[in-house]
């Protein structure tokens, strides 16, 4: 796997946009001392190299979502990565992992209330060819949601909740 490379700069960008997706190039440029052309082309460059991706993050349980899960799944022998794929696609899904040890795939869901829960593993995951059996795990609270990995110390959701940030969506 050919894997792309990061300078400090680069890094830095990558830092300084996980705190504020929203930051002008100018600011960026201001920060790092490199004229504003640069920035933009090292962001359109990262964006395009698909490490880096600007989202808008919106907290689910702000927004109407009332019932967020982790769920283990068990599947018949090679039928891994298919039930991840068909998890994938639906829309309750915030992503989906195969794995090893006691589940072959974990996923998170999130869904508006119980009732949609019980739909989406009654009725749907449970029909997708080779899922076996199936265990949820309700997240009561959420302790840490990061997604700095490698660069810096961006805020946890728990930063963005204590301190009242305004998640755009």
């Amino acid at each position: 796997m050919n894997t792309p490379s990061i300078d400090p700069i680069d890094a830095r960008i990558i830092e300084l946009l996980q705190k504020d997706g929203r930051l002008p190039y100018r600011q960026i440029a201001e920060e790092l001392d490199i004229p504003a052309s640069s920035a933009r082309y090292r962001v359109q460059r990262l964006e395009e190299s698909g490490i880096l991706q600007i989202v808008g993050i919106a907290n689910p349980m702000r927004i109407g979502f009332d019932r967020m899960a982790i769920v283990g799944i068990r599947t018949r022998p090679g039928t891994a990565r298919s039930v991840c794929q068909a998890l994938a696609a639906l829309p309750e899904t915030s992503y989906v992992i195969v794995t090893s040890g006691q589940y072959d795939v974990m996923a998170e869901v999130i869904c508006k209330n119980t009732d949609d829960y019980t739909d989406l593993i009654n009725d749907r995951l449970h029909h997708i060819d080779g899922v076996l059996s199936t265990e949820s795990f309700f997240v009561l609270e959420v302790g840490k949601l990061a997604y700095g990995w490698g660069v810096g110390n961006p805020p946890t959701l728990s930063d963005v909740l204590a301190n009242d940030i305004e998640i755009n969506e």
